[in-house]
């Protein structure tokens, strides 16, 4: 078949196909494009955004049409078109069944149009921009919508990191960036206690990582290019809509034989994420705070345990404060020698030893340190309508916020970080926050609702070009919570953000698993989270068990990191008990061990966009795995089904086609309904019979089947 565009007029219907796939629908009675005009409000607490819209107009376009195609080259821009039309409301099909570009004409009620270029790139991907027309002024309609045809049997994957669904369908998910919030469910006590309290209560859709894009299990993606505010709405059984609010968007859409061949296709052009630094992969990165001395005896002692710690991740280098939330961090990104003495020498003493030492910084800078006042006296902070720095509240304290827009606040920034991060010693750091760019504030250059998505974007760029110009890509490493469309392509690791440290469904040890599978599915294949969560608030604390079970997790995704939460002392730890500090490095050194499948699944997804946590439903496309969230594979050849509710000791799960093989066990299953036990240090995990990796997972189960 074909990768040319077909485009169909039937009477007053029209459609667009692309390799058979019908991918725009238009007739009177149900137009493919509507426009209007609105009024947002943004109301931010904390990073938690209320958004509310006040609706001037809708039009539907209900008359479309289709002019003669063109060259390719000049359907990029207006007036490059054959003025020959070919009105679908005359009863003419004369265009052509497979063109590289043409033009489109809607039209709603008096002189509302809307010219729509379509184009066929080298890709196959076909690209929609939209130009007003006709008496309207600048921006007057800054409301989109479109339709894309479905099927009531398609499901729907990706607009980034999703917490609660993998498959998308029978909701609608607004595209902001935010805080993902505490509980994420309006049903559960969590969520009203954070509601109530402090107005940080999340819903379902709320994330760190929204992005629009979705991907079908019909074959193809569809990715809207906007920094506004969108919703994709995915309730009707026979069409999506997307809501886009500000300029004209654009919209590609990318159709394959496959899913896999999509997400190869949708990364292409996304751009995937930077290859980890070998190291990476030889051991845990250790959570550790507290100063010096307490990070060189928990070190000490994981060591001496036989835990394997490719890092210590220490996250109050530069200090720390105490806050009605918990233990903080002095965000003022210089060396604190009073809380770590000698760390100079110490990170020295630990890389000796195969130890890298890893960091923290975020854009923010508190009031109360050296780089605030540098960096508000030469005006490089973000700032609100009288003028004055822009003091955004996280949690208890005020900051200020550096302008990403600002060319010299940014390479002042970059220069903090290479100077007090990377000289210092450091091999990475946590990237933290970049959701909280608040709409009213005002930049150096653009403004402040348009700019919000594309925050953390312009943060991960900012990290990366520090990495790049030492000479220090795929040596050091950073890792972000925060993004959106194209933010993947500078960051070489993605984590989970704050879960809570319990076993709730859309925001505790569950939650992490559909997203990772969402969004690699959105283009972003390198994941991981923090070991055991970390929000402590109310009643919530850490358990043994639930620490315990999240090591299981992490052993077979990409990274093992630990944290200690919000407020360490309330949270069981790895080295809370001596049963604990084995079993976690019992689990560690099953991770090691991965290291050569997992450098190969890297390298799959920076060769064609596979993520290294995968839903099933990538090799198996029986329907039945579209809803499946509480299992996975890693890579090919490795399926994962970690218990994820207390109390658990066996599961019961469905294998996908093929044979599997029981990694602890040995004992080989069909396709299939199983059931397995599952104790402390022998989750659910089997292999790929036949795998070209089998030799090297048999040789795990050694290592990790408990003494005795």
């Amino acid at each position: 078949m074909g990768e040319r565009m077909q485009v169909c007029v039937d009477g007053r219907r029209l459609s667009v196909g692309v390799r058979g796939r019908t991918v725009l629908a238009h007739a009177p009675d149900a137009p493919w494009l509507a426009v209007g005009r609105g009024e947002a409000s943004y109301q931010m607490h904390k990073g938690n955004f209320r958004v509310e819209d006040h609706l001037v107009e809708r039009i539907p376009l209900v008359h479309m049409t289709v002019r003669r195609p063109v060259a390719e080259h000049e359907a990029r821009v207006p007036g490059g078109v054959s003025q020959d039309e070919v009105d679908g409301a005359s009863g003419h099909s004369g265009v052509p069944a497979d063109v590289a570009a043409v033009e489109l004409l809607a039209r709603g009620r008096g002189d509302v149009a809307v010219r729509v270029f379509l184009r066929e790139e080298p890709s196959g991907d076909l690209v929609i921009t939209l130009r007003p027309v006709g008496g309207a002024p600048e921006g007057l309609w800054n409301r989109w919508w479109m339709r894309v045809p479905a099927r009531p049997e398609e499901a729907v994957f990706g607009c980034g990191e999703q917490f609660s669904c993998l498959n998308l369908r029978g909701r609608r998910f607004p595209i902001w960036v935010s805080e993902q919030g505490v509980g994420r469910n309006k049903r559960t006590y969590e969520t009203f206690l954070a509601d109530a309290s402090d107005g940080a209560g999340g819903d379902y859709y709320t994330t760190y990582f929204p992005q629009p894009t979705f991907v079908s299990s019909d074959g193809y993606y569809v990715h809207v290019e906007t920094s506004g505010y969108s919703v994709f709405d995915f309730r009707a059984p026979e069409v999506h809509q997307v809501e886009v609010w500000g300029a004209a968007p654009a919209m590609r859409v990318g159709v394959a034989e496959n899913l896999p061949a999509v997400l190869e296709r949708l990364t292409a052009y996304l751009g995937r994420q930077p290859a980890l630094p070998d190291w990476a992969y030889d051991g845990v990165w250790l959570g550790l705070q507290g100063g010096t001395e307490v990070v060189r005896a928990k070190l000490r002692r994981a060591l001496a345990a036989g835990v394997p710690v490719a890092a210590v991740w220490a996250q109050d280098w530069e200090g720390r404060r105490v806050t009605p939330f918990g233990r903080q961090l002095m965000w003022n990104w210089q060396w604190d020698a009073d809380l770590y003495p000698g760390l100079d020498r110490a990170l020295q003493d630990w890389r000796s030893e195969g130890v890298r030492l890893l960091g923290y910084v975020n854009g923010f800078l508190a009031t109360d340190g050296a780089l605030y006042a540098e960096a508000r006296d030469r005006g490089y902070l973000v700032r609100d309508r009288s003028g004055d720095p822009y003091l955004v509240t996280v949690t208890s304290f005020p900051a200020g916020l550096v302008d990403l827009t600002h060319p010299d606040a940014r390479a002042w920034l970059k220069r903090v970080i290479q100077t007090e991060l990377l000289d210092f010693g450091s091999c990475g750091w946590m990237a933290d926050f970049g959701e909280y760019l608040p709409t009213d504030a005002v930049l150096y250059d653009g403004c402040a609702e348009e700019m919000h998505n594309r925050w953390p974007v312009l943060w991960a760029q900012l990290n990366h070009e520090v990495l790049e110009a030492s000479g220090r890509l795929g040596d050091a490493v950073f890792f972000t919570r925060a993004g959106y469309a194209h933010a993947g392509r500078y960051t070489p690791l993605v984590w989970a953000g704050d879960q809570n440290v319990d076993w709730s469904r859309d925001d505790g040890l569950p939650s992490v698993v559909p997203a990772a599978l969402s969004l690699g599915m959105s283009g972003v294949g390198l994941h991981h989270s923090d070991i055991g969560g970390y929000t402590t608030l109310f009643h919530m604390k850490r358990t043994k068990e639930l620490f315990q079970r999240w090591t299981e997790l992490a052993a077979f995704t990409l990274v093992m990191r630990t944290h200690e939460g919000n407020r360490p002392d309330d949270n069981w730890q790895f080295d809370g008990d001596d049963e604990t500090l084995q079993h976690f490095a019992r689990m560690a050194q099953v991770h090691v061990a991965l290291k050569p499948y997992l450098k190969a699944q890297v390298h799959a997804y920076r060769t064609c966009g596979l993520p290294v946590m995968r839903p099933i439903c990538l090799y198996d496309d029986d329907p039945v795995w579209h809803n499946v969230q509480d299992a996975y594979l890693l890579g090919p050849d490795v399926l994962v089904a970690p218990v994820l509710e207390a109390g658990v000791c066996e599961r019961t799960l469905t294998l996908p086609k093929g044979r599997w093989v029981h990694l602890w066990s040995g004992r080989a299953y069909g396709a299939g309904e199983v059931r397995v036990p599952a104790p402390i240090g022998e989750p659910p995990v089997f292999f790929r019979d036949g795998s070209a990796w089998g030799s090297l997972f048999e040789s795990i189960r050694r290592l990790a089947v408990p003494d005795g």
